[in-house]
Parts: structure tokens; sequence; C-alpha cells
């Protein structure tokens, strides 16, 4: 059985530099492994010799008794023209934290953020107009992408971990681009913070509270926002309608929940212009459609429903043009998107007779579809806007047999080929495989 491996993200600077010490002391009467992850940004000229010293100090520890495991990825990508490198670095940094991690068999990457980190951040979130979440600043544990980040010494102050340092001896790498005033962080922790905690001495830990208060307040918000949702959104989107009889305030909590579970995996909260033009024009728009970055919001009787972006052309197929269909299943057609779903059934299906040999086409413009079998055929236009079905969700192949249309997908079957009583029959449905 392999043994459990506890990783800490070690830069080499103080703050990783004690936390690896201690970690490695906790862990050094145990069974537990402690590997120290390092990411070669490739920034700094001196980023080699960060390295290097990594290495070295993972050594001494691992000679004077304390085994430490020391494992390092030089980064190969580089931050876009024009896009922030604190940022880049940040998302660069956590995504090779990550691989490395579960390359070494850890599900927990320990993070040496402190309370004076906590401040900083609520405050920095605070100058860009953050909500409750942003203020939140950093979890003292989440679960992503199945790895546990914790901050075991988010409570701790500053003074504690320079004090930690200096008791053991510990040596360290001072990162000169912390005096570089052109990032954000640098600017208020070397400007900002000094004058703040001369006159107000106890901001470090008001600060961290506060961040604590907030975090409390957006699970609270969370927690609403999944209540309200349950009432006004399902599989298909969201109900405009049910939306508008929340309060204000729960329109925009529950708009927020609905857009981060739709739009973005990681868990980040949506564009705050997106939620106030969504606040604005939903309650006016009977039919509308708001691109984004991966996808369109599109509003259609009454839904608003979230379509991803299309496949590149590098993927696309070409679609099929024939089909046979012998028994209930699933039919896959990767050049159509979807799949064809083949149900056995009593009445009011198809004769499987009809399905022996079925063309797949794309709609033409002239195509009668007859809804019911006391009703007239109608344009497919037609019949689509009297079922109220949206533009986007009208593609996918039309079945057709003998030259007899069968299936349509939004419609379903043409009353023409209901098959009679006792004779084999199934239903179709047609299920995309990618939101259009």
């Amino acid at each position: 059985m392999a043994k459990r491996c506890v990783a800490v993200a070690y830069s080499g600077g103080r703050d990783s530099t004690a936390l690896l010490h201690a970690t490695a002391v906790q862990m050094a009467a145990s069974e537990v492994q402690v590997v120290a992850l390092h990411v070669h940004h490739g920034l700094s000229p001196h980023a080699d010799s960060w390295l290097q010293h990594g290495a070295d100090q993972c050594a001494r520890l691992t000679a004077s008794g304390l085994a430490v495991r020391f494992v390092a990825r030089r980064l190969t990508s580089q931050p876009a023209a024009g896009a922030s490198i604190e940022a880049w670095a940040r998302q660069a940094r956590y995504q090779a934290l990550h691989s490395m991690a579960i390359e070494e068999g850890a599900d927990i990457v320990l993070l040496a953020h402190h309370r004076r980190d906590q401040a900083e951040t609520l405050l920095l979130q605070a100058l860009r107009g953050a909500g409750t979440a942003g203020l939140s600043g950093m979890p003292m544990q989440v679960l992503r992408s199945g790895m546990t980040w914790a901050r075991p010494w988010l409570q701790l102050p500053r003074s504690a971990i320079e004090h930690y340092v200096e008791v053991h001896g510990l040596t360290h790498i001072e990162d000169d681009s912390n005096a570089d005033t052109r990032f954000a962080r640098n600017r208020l922790r070397l400007e900002v913070w000094p004058a703040l905690t001369h006159a107000f001495p106890q901001a470090e830990s008001a600060f961290a509270d506060s961040a604590t208060w907030a975090q409390e307040a957006t699970a609270c918000l969370r927690e609403l926002a999944a209540l309200d949702l349950a009432v006004i959104a399902n599989a298909e989107g969201l109900n405009i309608a049910a939306w508008l009889t929340l309060s204000e305030a729960r329109r925009s909590n529950a708009l927020r929940a609905w857009l981060t579970a739709q739009t973005d995996q990681t868990g980040r909260a949506p564009n705050a212009s997106l939620v106030r033009r969504l606040m604005d024009e939903l309650p006016r728009a009977a039919i509308g459609t708001w691109e984004l970055a991966r996808g369109a919001l599109k509003r259609y009787r009454g839904l608003l429903s979230f379509h991803s972006e299309a496949k590149s052309e590098a993927l696309q197929l070409d679609p099929e043009t024939t089909l046979s269909i012998a028994r209930a299943g699933t039919y896959k057609l990767p050049g159509w998107h979807g799949n064809l779903m083949a149900t056995r059934v009593k009445q009011d299906g198809v004769a499987l007779a009809w399905l022996g040999h079925v063309e797949l086409r794309a709609r033409q413009g002239a195509e009668q579809f007859q809804a019911g079998m006391l009703r007239p055929p109608r344009s497919l236009k037609k019949q689509f806007q009297a079922a109220g079905v949206a533009a986007w969700l009208r593609d996918g192949p039309l079945l057709f047999s003998g030259g007899q249309l069968v299936f349509v997908p939004g419609l379903g079957l043409d009353a023409r080929v209901i098959a009679l009583p006792g004779q084999p029959q199934v239903t179709l449905r047609w299920e995309p495989t990618q939101n259009p």
C-alpha cells in the first residue's frame, strides 16, 4: 500500500520555507511523505538559482532527519501580449502545482498564505469593486479538480512566521520582484500598508475578520440561490416569469449562481456587467441573445438557456447520409453532433419496416410535416413556430424513408408514418451532444 503524501507549495521564500519545515517536523514520526513542489516561472534572471536553493534546502532537511522530496516544474508557456503577468503566473503556477501533486500521489497541497495575505486580498478586491465572494478572500480549505488546497496558517500573523524562521535558523530567498510597484499587491504592501497600520494597528486582524464574515455571507447567499433555483430553473433553462417573482436582490443572486453553473466549471463569478445587463433587459425582452466568450445566452418562450460555442472546424465531420434502424437503441451520429434514440413502444410509434433504410437530410425549406392524423401538412417553419421550438433547437437530421418525411428533431414523428396496432414499432428522439 502506497504511503500517503502531503505536498507543500514551495517557492523558497520565507513563508513557504517555514511551512515546509513545520510540515516535515509534524510528519517526521508518521508514515506520511512530504514533497516540496517548486514552480520555475522563468520570469526572473534568478529563477535558476532559486530552483537550486530549493533543491539544496530539501537535501539539508533530509540530511537532518526530516525527509523531504523536492520536485520542480519549469513553465514553458508565456503570458499573452497585454495580459496581466500576475494573473498569468498565478494560473500557470496552480496548474503546475496540481499536475505535480497528482504525479507524486498527493491529495492535498499546503499553501503558506497568512493573515496579512488575507487582509491584502480583501483590500485589493474591495478596490476592484468586488461583492461578497471577492471580499471573502482566500478560503482556509477548498476542494478543486479532485485536489484539496489548504492554508493552515491563514489566521496566523506574519510576525509569527518571521519568528519561526528566526528560531529555527532557516535560510530563504528574497524575490526581487516583490519590490516592483508596477504590481498592485506590491504597491499596496509597500506604499499603503505601512501608513495604514501606523494609523490603525489592528488593521491586519480586522480585515482578516471581515473576510471571514464575508465568507459566511457568501455561503448563505449560495444556499439561498440553491433554494430559489430549485423552483425557477431546470435542465431546460431559467424560467423568466418565475425568476421575476423574486425580489430584485434575490433575482440578482439567483442569476449569478445560475450563470456560474452554466458558463464556468471553475466556479468563478460571472462578469458583473453581464449580470447588470441581464437584470435590466430580461424583464423587457421577449426574444434575445447575449453573446459570451464561450457561447451565448438565449431567451425564447420564457426560458433563458446557455448554448456553448460550436466545435472548431478542425473537429467537424461530414454528416451521415443514411442509417438503418432495426431495433431500439442509441444511434450515434457524430457528423450531426448528436444521437438518435429509438425506444420500443406499443402505440403511436413508427413501424420498424419504415426504418430499414433511412435517409438523413438537412432542411431545404419545402418540407411538409403533419403533426396529427386529422391535421393538414404544413411547412416546417410554421410547425416549429406552433410547437414553440426555438430557432437554435431546430438543427439535426430530417429522417426520410422512400421519400416520405418520417421524423423531425423538435417535432417528432410525422403522423403519416404512425404504425398500425400490433406492428413492431419505436418512437424516435433526437439528443444533440453539444449546444449549437
